[in-house]
This record gives structure tokens, C-alpha cells and sequence, in this order.
């Protein structure tokens, strides 16, 4: 049998190399000095195929408690918060449901707003004023006679950009990915290919560690857990432990004396419940045009370079995800745009970055890209830029037959 590490080594070198644009590398890094672990290619005794299910089931293979934990989560999913539970002042919407289902742990195509300014080669987020994440609801009026309103973007913004709700489906073996396996594809990216990606390295706000982040357009936060306290914050203002200071409405603080519920709104028990939800929901079937013709042009167009198509979980105390290969396609790295960039500078990525959209339930997406602007998978493909301009032009350049079989193998995804 050949082993993993060959398999995947061959791959860059006999495809990743042929099909990836010359362009200057990125400043080094050092990552880690510790021997380089390889994505699978294949599944071995040790590494077991992760198991799917119908859109918006759990994992199969669940246990009694479980199943349980995954229900109240669900519960918790789908809640509609009241002012006296702590939604707002300000918020997105008000309850995770809203943005994502069609279906269930999906995404609506609800677009939010992020702004700042840029001066100088410098971003601002424009905190004092709201930013960088517009809030566009509020509660309204108050008991004390004080109003609150639906943030605007400032007139000093001059970079604004629309971020589409993304898809929860499979994030707890996302979750369950070593930071090694992440920092290692990195540096394999580094060494065999000429778009390598850069792990976002950031601080994870439950525990202070610094964490390869992965969820987020910017893969701006590190763990699932973070990523449930975030959205019950910046979309509900609902607050929490680890999120216990409310959002300023367009960044006025002092506004915060007519809240209305000034205490902690959540104990965590909501947060915890929204995290059992997302690490326990499935990842997406694959549906018809998964062909081996698909799958070798989606290799020679260059796509595999960034959406790497399969990574491996750690050890987990869920059997469901313990080192279970799964299929993402995504490598949940930084990646250079370019005009695709959304000109917003988070965690540890600059304007131009944006992590790699996991391409798994393709078929289910109202929309695509970061700012929805793609209505179809090809307008999608056309935009890419930066790192992933090569991987554009070798589709342009595929005869009509080709680059259907190609678009017929990402709608299976």
C-alpha cells in the first residue's frame, strides 16, 4: 500500500505545482519545528471515513446522551430571544435559526454589514462608531423613554463590505482538527506550491491560548465554543462568561445605562447547548456528478491548492469524531484574493485575506462568495483573484464539455 504522506507528496508535486500561478511567496514564517504531519489521502485502520447523514440530521453513530445533547441544542438553534432574555440593544437577528437554516444549519444568504477606514495603509474598524461588524436592528424604545436604533454605516467608512451567514454543517470535525494538522498543510503549501496558505493565529477568548483559527470568513475564531459565545453576542447581544460586555450601540457606551437587562444575560448554558448543536450536526451527503473526470479536472484546474479535499481529525472523546477523514475541501487557511479581498482587516488577516470557504454543501447555497455577489458556481470560479487566479484562468481555458463536467462535480459537494 502506499502510504499517505506519498500519496499526498506526489499530489502537490505532479498537480499543485502545474497548476499554480508564479507569483512572489509570502514573507517566511516559522510555524513549528516539529516534524511535519501529512494530511491523509487515504483512510487506514486508524483513520476511519466520517460518516454522513440527510441535511440538518446529527452525526450517525451517537450515543444516547448524544442524541440528547444535540436536541436541546437544537432547541437552543432555533430560539426566538425577547428583550427580557437579553436580545440587543442592538443586534442581527434573534435567534441562530434565522440565518441558518434552508436547511437546517445551512445558510439563508443573509448578508451583514462590516466597515472601516483605510488611511495611510492603515485600517481602522471604526470601534468608536460601531464597527467593525453593523448591527441592523435594535430594540427600539425603553422603559426610561430612551430609544435605541438600528446602527448606520459613518460617513468616515470608506470600506464596506457585505459578509453572507455561513454554513454550519460539519463544524465539530473542523473543531476536532489538530492546530498541527493545519500549521504542517501550511507548510507543506509552503514548500511544493506557489499559493500557500498562512494559518490564523489567534487567541482564543475562552481559554487566552493562541490557536489556529478556522471559522469566520477570516477564520478569525479558533474553536466552535468561541464561535457560539461570538454569534450570541454580535448578532443577538446576548451576552455571556466569556462575552459579558454588551456591544455599544454605533459605539456609544454611555448609551448602555438604558439597558433595559444590564446584567448577564446567558449563564452559558444557551452558548454550551449552540455548540453541542454545531459539533454534532452532520456534514453534507454528497449528491449526483461526483465523477472521477470531475475530480481530476477539479485537481488539474489547480481548485485542490487552497480547498484541499480531505483533512483528518485528532483524538475526541465523540466517537463520531475521532480520526475521522472527512472531506471539507478547504485547507482553513489565509489566503491572498486580491480584488476579492474585502478590504476589512480581523484577527490575524489583512484586507486582502480570506480564509478558504469549505466548498461541502455547494448545492444548498442561495448564493456564493463572501458578499453573495456570485448567483452561480461558475460566476463564483470567474471572481477569484490573487492566489487563486491560476486555478480561474486553467477553468476559462477548459473546452465547454470540460468545464461542465468540472461544474457538475462541485454541485455534488
Amino acid at each position: 500500500m502506499v502510504s499517505s504522506s506519498k500519496v499526498f507528496l506526489l499530489l502537490c508535486a505532479g498537480i499543485f505545482l502545474g497548476a499554480c500561478e508564479e507569483q512572489s511567496s509570502p514573507e517566511a514564517t516559522t510555524l513549528t519545528d516539529e516534524p511535519v504531519p501529512i494530511v491523509p489521502a487515504e483512510v487506514t485502520p486508524d483513520l476511519q471515513l466520517a460518516q454522513t447523514s440527510a441535511l440538518g440530521d446529527p452525526l450517525p453513530q451517537l450515543d444516547p446522551t448524544e442524541i440528547l445533547n444535540f436536541t436541546a441544542g437544537q432547541i437552543a438553534f432555533a430560539e426566538v430571544e425577547e428583550v427580557d432574555d437579553g436580545l440587543g440593544p442592538v443586534f442581527n437577528e434573534a435567534s441562530c435559526a434565522s440565518c441558518h437554516t434552508a436547511p437546517v444549519g445551512g445558510t439563508t444568504g443573509r448578508l451583514e454589514t462590516r466597515f472601516g477606514r483605510t488611511a495611510n495603509g492603515m485600517f481602522d474598524p471604526l470601534t468608536t462608531v460601531g464597527g467593525s461588524l453593523l448591527q441592523d436592528h435594535a430594540i427600539g424604545a425603553v422603559a426610561d423613554g430612551a430609544v435605541f436604533f438600528a446602527e448606520q454605516v459613518p460617513s468616515t467608512a470608506n470600506v464596506v463590505a457585505g459578509r453572507m451567514t455561513t454554513p454550519l454543517f460539519g463544524l465539530g470535525l473542523v473543531d476536532a482538527v489538530p492546530d498541527a494538522e493545519l500549521i504542517g498543510l501550511a507548510l507543506l503549501e509552503r514548500a511544493l506550491t506557489r499559493t500557500p496558505g498562512t494559518p490564523s493565529m489567534v487567541q482564543d477568548i475562552a481559554t487566552g491560548e493562541t490557536r489556529v483559527g478556522r471559522f469566520g470568513w477570516k477564520a478569525q475564531v479558533a474553536t466552535l465554543h468561541t464561535f457560539s459565545g461570538d454569534a450570541y453576542l454580535n448578532e443577538m447581544g446576548v451576552t455571556s462568561p466569556d462575552f459579558p460586555n454588551e456591544t455599544c450601540p454605533q459605539g456609544d457606551c454611555a448609551a448602555l445605562v438604558h439597558n433595559p437587562v444590564p446584567g448577564l444575560n446567558d449563564e452559558g448554558d444557551d452558548v454550551e447547548a449552540f455548540t453541542d448543536f454545531m459539533t454534532l450536526l452532520a456534514p453534507p451527503p454528497r449528491g449526483p456528478g461526483n465523477t472521477v473526470t470531475g475530480a481530476s479536472l477539479f485537481l488539474i484546474s489547480g481548485c485542490a491548492g487552497c480547498h484541499t479535499p480531505r483533512l483528518a481529525t485528532g483524538r475526541s472523546s465523540t466517537p463520531a469524531l475521532d480520526r475521522k477523514v472527512f472531506e471539507p475541501f478547504s485547507d482553513f487557511l489565509l489566503h491572498d484574493m486580491g480584488t476579492l479581498g474585502d478590504g476589512i482587516v480581523q484577527g490575524a488577516a489583512n484586507g486582502r485575506q480570506m480564509r478558504t470557504a469549505p466548498l461541502w454543501g455547494l448545492h444548498t447555497r442561495p448564493a456564493f462568495l463572501h458578499d453573495g455577489r456570485a448567483t452561480t458556481v461558475q460566476a463564483a470560479i470567474l471572481a477569484h483573484d490573487g492566489q487563486g487566479r491560476s486555478a480561474r484562468d486553467r477553468f476559462v481555458g477548459l473546452t465547454a464539455e470540460k468545464r461542465q463536467a468540472l461544474l457538475a462535480y462541485l454541485n455534488s459537494l
